[in-house]
């Protein structure tokens, strides 16, 4: 009876890691990203900037990811703007704004009022009835994971204060 019910739990124990194993995300952020089909314009921008091998790496990074359409809200040509070689300064500054270091989930987001960004700025966080907002952007996709972080998908192009 001793044995089996060792056996039973070796056996639990080791499926339950294989479980965890399959559950881990294999991706990192920049692979996660491109896989989601609406984030082309962030995409093009790490390109542009030269950040994707810092978001292929160990990290972990949180990252407030703004989406295709959020990227369109900007006036008329900021994009094309940034995308130029001279502006790549300016480029970097705002995608690392959108970066945070560290693992941060939704759950822990919430409970905070500001994050100290890449970039070295800080991002306000409101969390109200349920909803969060980063820098005026809208929350609307948490918990993204990624083998190297998480990402977070928001509605705006948050840009340094």
């Amino acid at each position: 009876m001793l044995k089996t019910l060792c056996a039973a739990l070796v056996l639990f124990g080791a499926t339950t890691l294989a479980a965890r194993a399959e559950d881990a995300p294999k991706k990192d952020i920049v692979e996660v990203a491109v896989e989601a089909g609406k984030f082309k314009t962030l995409a093009a921008a790490l390109k542009a900037a030269g950040l994707v091998d810092t978001l292929k790496g160990e990290g972990p990074f949180t990252v407030f990811a703004p989406t295709d359409e959020a990227f369109a809200k900007l006036p008329a040509g900021t994009v094309e703007s940034l995308l130029k070689p001279e502006n790549k300064e300016k480029l970097v500054a705002v995608l690392t704004y959108h970066v945070v270091p560290g693992k941060v989930m939704a759950a822990d987001v919430v409970k905070l009022t500001e994050a100290k960004t890449v970039q070295g700025g800080k991002v306000t966080i409101a969390a109200k009835d349920g909803k969060v907002k980063v820098d005026g952007a809208n929350v609307v996709t948490t918990d993204i994971k990624a083998k190297n972080g998480v990402i977070h998908v928001i509605d705006a192009v948050i840009l340094p204060k």
